[in-house]
């Protein structure tokens, strides 16, 4: 622990003078330290159920969860609170949660009216700060350093953001805070949700004795994986590693996980202390790095070569469109499969560097089919994923001999313009609507479920 006086000197061990111009050098000092951040992350409750809920009043009591009613496979993407309370849990099947709950409503998601929704709490926070970082469809950062002098104490905004929210939407939402963006996420996923005013706070007076007893695996980003390294390491609760010195630390996960492991144990010590620098970045955080869409897909209609290069087709054409929407041009084409016979399964993921940068479906489709055929072993597919990397800016096209690609470009951008306006089925190609094809049913969707 520091000695009380390490940061001050005393009258005792100076002259008068000296102590005021010590003091005077301290104070200056201290102008110049960046201030303590107050951050929120605010998580809404059962966000897909919640939303249907508020829509329909006669729903109030009932058990509700959002899925797709007509496939007992499915699974559910979300359960309200009186639906948890009878078992029903997310992610698991949705023939699993009747069984339990057979009064269980199940609502088919509509992903527009939930990203609607979350725009307009968007619009709510920023009533409050210009700083807020969505994180998630129903979870975001604030920063409300500088709101506190205007709105009150935080532990006031975060009830009045509460109020604002639950009025405008009928969701209710639950804050963390913390002076970072660490602390703020495990107050919230550890604290607030368990807690009826789905408030907590997590800094550095309670963080040894709220935070450090807990489980290994209730740290962000701590899964079953780096549980199981830690508890082989003795290590089991949060405490366990911030007590633990850096170089220490470092020497137990090289003996456990061998010496590339430096990074990850730097940045679980620092988890577990609540140590993170980032900044509240309102937007989009980094540049884009890759474009793509993956598929999943039934194995027992996807076996042979034909059916399946009309789903690849699908996949690129999107991808590429995303890309002109974007304004980028990519030059490695990846292709990713998962195939089964329902006894065995394998799965490849294989690139190819382009010629050329590009986002034409024509260019990028030869290289996807021709990585294709040469990995697939022939079992009957069940996810297709195509992705376009090394992005770099459109605005500056390679020319080549044999090909009008401005042209090509011209001909992509005007069905582009068509698709924007009337949606993306208005123009598809022919093999489409052969039963293999899927683009009919994803224009309906909203990354992977219905509008």
């Amino acid at each position: 622990m520091m000695h009380p006086h390490s940061g001050l000197e005393t009258k005792e061990r100076y002259g008068a003078d000296d102590f005021t111009s010590k003091l005077t050098g301290t104070a200056a000092l201290n102008d110049k330290l960046p201030q303590e951040r107050t951050i929120f992350l605010v998580d809404g409750q059962s966000f897909y159920a919640s939303i249907e809920k508020a829509a329909r009043p006669d729903l109030k009591d009932k058990p509700v969860a959002v899925g797709d009613p007509t496939r007992k496979s499915g699974i559910i993407l979300a359960a309200c609170p009186v639906a948890k309370s009878c078992g029903v849990t997310t992610a698991e099947r949705v023939g699993e949660a009747l069984a339990k709950c057979p009064e269980l409503v199940v609502i088919r998601p509509r992903m527009q009216a939930y990203i609607t929704v979350s725009l307009l709490i968007t619009e709510i926070f920023e009533s409050f700060t210009d700083q807020v970082e969505p994180y998630s469809i129903d979870e975001q950062f604030l920063d409300v350093t500088g709101s506190i002098t205007c709105f009150g104490p935080p532990e006031e905004i975060a009830r009045q953001i509460q109020a604002r929210v639950l009025l405008s939407t009928g969701v209710w939402t639950r804050c963390g805070i913390g002076p970072t963006k660490i602390l703020a996420k495990m107050a919230t996923d550890n604290f607030a949700k368990k807690r009826s005013e789905g408030i907590f706070r997590l800094d550095t007076t309670n963080i040894e004795s709220a935070l450090w007893p807990l489980p290994v695996n209730q740290m962000f980003m701590t899964g079953s994986r780096m549980t199981y390294h830690f508890n082989r390491m003795g290590l089991r609760t949060i405490g366990d590693i911030a007590r633990l010195d850096l170089g220490d630390f470092k020497r137990r996960m090289r003996y456990e996980m061998g010496r590339q492991s430096d990074i990850q144990a730097e940045y679980y010590w620092q988890t577990a202390r609540g140590i993170d620098p980032s900044p509240v970045v309102p937007g989009i955080r980094s540049k884009l790095k890759s474009v793509s869409h993956g598929k999943a897909l039934r194995s027992s209609l996807y076996h042979k070569l034909e059916d399946i290069e009309v789903v690849l087709l699908e996949l690129v054409v999107e991808v590429c469109r995303r890309c002109r929407r974007l304004g980028y041009i990519g030059q490695v084409v990846s292709v990713g499969a998962t195939e089964t016979n329902g006894e065995r399964s394998s799965s490849f993921h294989r690139q190819v560097t382009l010629q050329h940068p590009t986002s034409l479906s024509h260019e990028v489709a030869a290289a996807a089919r021709e990585i294709f055929h040469k990995y697939w072993r022939g079992m009957p597919v069940s996810h297709l994923h195509i992705s376009l990397t090394e992005l770099s800016d459109d605005s500056v096209l390679q020319l080549t001999l044999f090909d009008d690609r401005v042209k090509a470009y011209a001909l992509e951008r005007a069905s582009d313009e068509i698709k924007d306006r009337y949606g993306s089925d208005a123009i598809i190609r022919a093999s489409s609507l052969l039963q293999s094809g899927v683009a009919r049913e994803r224009a309906g969707q909203i990354g992977g479920h219905y509008k």
